[in-house]
């Protein structure tokens, strides 16, 4: 049996080392209770085997998370709390079944980053080279998930991840968007003399005005994740990286500038993605997005068409993008972002409507929006 905590004290009274003891056997009691919380976690693992239902329920996290935040009653902060639910959910979710989840690698992306803020500490990560190797372990199964990134609000749209859903098995499951901090790191503290600095081509682009006023004369080398450009960099002190403070501590590089991206409101959408059969389509929320690829024929007005369903069961198109369909005959793949869940009867009946004006048709995903 574990020992009754030491009745608080008045803050006037009590010293150090008495608060200390209070802090001591409270740390004890929550252990306690975590494993008590672990081994019928356990159980439930046992359920959803003998059942053969998913082991990893995004909405259920969301919905313990958000009972936790309204009966919140202490100094804890809503964002905190939410921290620390997934991480205890994380961790228990690992002893029914380790979630294995494909993201841009090397360590300390913000694609790894994004996976944790998603998953959790505990998930197994497998680092990939590219988005093509993402998608291609997750349809594989070599992956349950993948987190590949998506947008940007600076650059716009990161247009290998639209064409690789195109034609993948895997659909969207869910979304992450971090406000992203780009810092200069280096193995000297210092702006002298680097030659090369090694991103990412949308963290290039993203840092292109203070890179020309700090570094007119330095080559800005693009490679295949930012972590790769601080890896690179920690081998060579002629050259810079652009990445993480995850990434600055992995390599044991300095930061030599902070967060020097143009935009200060920096933030970029990862969309976490897997087969249907791993998990299906989440059930609505009321805070959800609706993500789909199209094309029409190429006639007059065929776009404009596409826009009418949209309009007459008022549904509200949050995103339109276009990509050649590079068939040598100037057509197009349309990416459409609705909002709104198809379950929803007006989102159904647009879609209906939609889906007979084209000649290509896939639904990418419905996923609550992550805010």
């Amino acid at each position: 049996m574990t020992a009754p905590a030491p009745q608080p004290q008045h803050p006037d009274n009590a010293s150090l080392a008495d608060l200390r003891v209070q802090i001591d056997s409270l740390d004890q009691q929550l252990l306690d209770l975590l494993n008590r919380r672990a081994h019928v976690a356990e159980q439930v693992g046992e359920v959803k085997k003998r059942e053969g239902t998913p082991y990893f329920r995004p909405d259920r996290v969301a919905q313990v998370i958000e009972k936790m935040q309204q009966t919140n009653q202490g100094p804890l902060k809503s964002q905190h709390v939410a921290a620390i639910w997934r991480e205890i959910m994380s961790a228990c979710l690992a002893l029914e079944s380790p979630q294995r989840v494909a993201v841009l690698g090397p360590e300390g992306t913000f694609c790894e980053q994004a996976a944790v803020e998603y998953f959790g500490g505990a998930a197994d990560l497998i680092y990939c080279a590219s988005f093509d190797e993402v998608f291609h372990a997750t349809a594989a199964g070599s992956a349950q998930y993948g987190v590949v990134g998506v947008e940007n609000s600076t650059e716009g749209v990161v247009a290998r991840s639209l064409d690789l859903f195109l034609h993948s098995p895997t659909h969207v499951v869910g979304e992450v968007s971090l406000l992203v901090r780009h810092h200069l790191l280096r193995t000297i503290n210092s702006l002298e003399g680097i030659e090369a600095v090694l991103a990412h081509p949308q963290a290039l682009a993203q840092c292109q005005t203070w890179l020309s006023k700090h570094l007119p004369n330095a080559e800005r080398r693009a490679v295949s994740s930012n972590a790769e450009g601080a890896r690179l960099a920690a081998g060579n002190p002629a050259w810079a990286g652009l990445a993480s403070e995850r990434a600055a501590t992995r390599f044991g590089l300095h930061i030599v500038s902070h967060a020097i991206q143009d935009d200060s409101y920096n933030r970029t959408r990862f969309a976490v993605i897997c087969l249907p059969q791993t998990l299906a389509m989440p059930p609505a929320t009321g805070k959800d997005c609706t993500s789909l690829v199209v094309s029409v024929p190429n006639r007059p007005g065929a776009v404009h068409d596409l826009l009418v369903p949209l309009k007459t069961n008022n549904v509200s198109m949050t995103r339109f993008e276009s990509r050649p369909a590079r068939t040598g005959q100037w057509e197009y793949y349309f990416y459409i972002d609705l909002d709104g869940h198809p379950t929803q009867p007006n989102v159904a009946a647009a879609l209906t409507e939609l889906r007979k004006l084209c000649a290509f048709y896939k639904v990418i995903g419905a996923y609550p929006v992550n805010s």
